[in-house]
């Protein structure tokens, strides 16, 4: 008569190994002494694929740390006000105000700043009328593939799936597409983004999501198995009337918390750790800390545990943009200015600090030191707080 774990084995789907006399077994593969036992190793991680497009999906799109991370920067830094300055400077500013007729200035940055943090790539299209930049349209990193040149930098650009793909020729004042792009210390035409730094801890992250899904759906207990130390054997309708009360009585969420009733020599032994032995909790936060690092966001502002009070987080929210938000809509404007200045003449874009509310009170303090400073002249003392010279 097989045993009760040589049952468990076949239901399982697992193939006994041919009974060895010498290691305790029968001719019939019963055991003839001492309860049995099976150790099993741990097998390889699974790992997302490093490409952007699964990433994405795993990240912004089954995660809500990277999620709101992403929205959270890319919200933030569209709606940076930015001044422009020079001679054609109001011309790009209102170009950047309604780019095209689908969608205003702000959901285009939104879109590229989010596009830039989950595929460390982002490219703009520029339409032109008698040579004068006239539309901006956002394209799908994935679609985009760029055309060496015989310096290794792009010469063109195709937008598009094989056959049907666009031709962009970079020629001209103003080149057709604009590629921004993090920096990637391997490559130097992609970007690396920072969900890429941060995928380790996303897959500990959803990992540990769904393993608590698991857990919570088999009635909140570890992985075990029942060891019969009897004497005699499980018979075929014993072990299935077993099997079919374990199922209907002591698994599922209804279940939870359910005594498990043992008799006849059967004892219950864990195989999994618990949730505390685990340390589950500490874990997840671990994994949300560290994405949240990569994506440059303060902890507290994604309402992870921590120094919750209202000073750490008004100091949070400063570091925010200053370290994260104003260096990348710094770096975007002088490309968007660089890229397109040549239509417009001399033009640039600054990020307005007096208008972000975060930063008030490091302007107030800039300006009470500069207004005491006797020794400077009103144009200094403008030029100090970054403003132009003035009439």
């Amino acid at each position: 008569m097989p045993t009760l774990l040589t049952r468990l084995a076949r239901a399982a789907g697992y193939v006994p190994a041919r009974p060895d006399p010498a290691a305790g077994l029968d001719r019939k593969g019963a055991a003839l002494a001492g309860p049995q036992v099976a150790l099993y190793g741990g097998g390889r991680a699974s790992w997302t694929a490093r490409d952007a497009t699964a990433l994405a999906r795993a990240g912004y799109g089954r995660n809500a740390v990277v999620h709101r991370a992403v929205r959270l920067v890319a919200d933030s830094a569209a709606s940076v006000p930015l001044v422009p300055s020079g001679a054609g400077g109001d011309a790009l500013a209102a170009l950047l105000a309604r780019p095209n007729p689908r969608e205003d200035g702000t959901r285009l940055l939104e879109t590229l700043y989010a596009r830039l943090l989950l595929g460390g790539n982002a490219y703009l299209e520029q339409v032109s009328l008698d040579g004068t930049p006239r539309a901006l349209f956002g394209l799908r990193p994935e679609r985009v593939r760029p055309v060496p040149g015989p310096d290794g930098w792009p010469v063109a650009y195709l937008y598009g799936d094989g056959a049907r793909a666009r031709r962009y020729e970079q020629a001209g004042p103003v080149p057709p597409i604009l590629h921004l792009a993090l920096f990637n210390p391997e490559d130097d035409l992609a970007g690396l983004a920072p969900i890429e730094a941060a995928a380790t801890a996303l897959d500990i992250h959803n990992a540990a999501g769904a393993w608590n899904k698991a857990l919570l759906d088999n009635a909140a207990r570890p992985s075990g198995a029942l060891v019969f130390g009897g004497q005699a054997h499980l018979s075929e309708a014993q072990f299935d009337r077993l099997k079919g009360e374990l199922e209907a009585n002591y698994q599922g969420a209804a279940n939870a918390g359910r005594p498990l009733l043992l008799e006849g020599g059967l004892d219950w032994k864990p195989l999994a750790l618990s949730p505390r032995e685990m340390d589950f909790v500490e874990a997840k936060h671990a994994a949300a800390r560290e994405i949240a690092l990569a994506f440059g966001v303060p902890p507290l502002l994604l309402g992870l545990p921590g120094d919750n009070t209202h000073a750490n987080y008004a100091e949070a929210n400063r570091a925010f943009y200053r370290q994260t938000l104003i260096p990348l809509v710094r770096r975007t404007a002088e490309s968007l200015a660089h890229w397109l200045g040549p239509a417009f003449g001399e033009a640039a874009l600054e990020p307005d600090l007096d208008r972000i509310e975060a930063l008030a009170a490091e302007r107030e303090s800039l300006w009470r030191r500069v207004g005491a400073a006797d020794f400077l002249s009103a144009a200094e003392k403008r030029e100090a707080v970054g403003y132009g010279p003035g009439a």
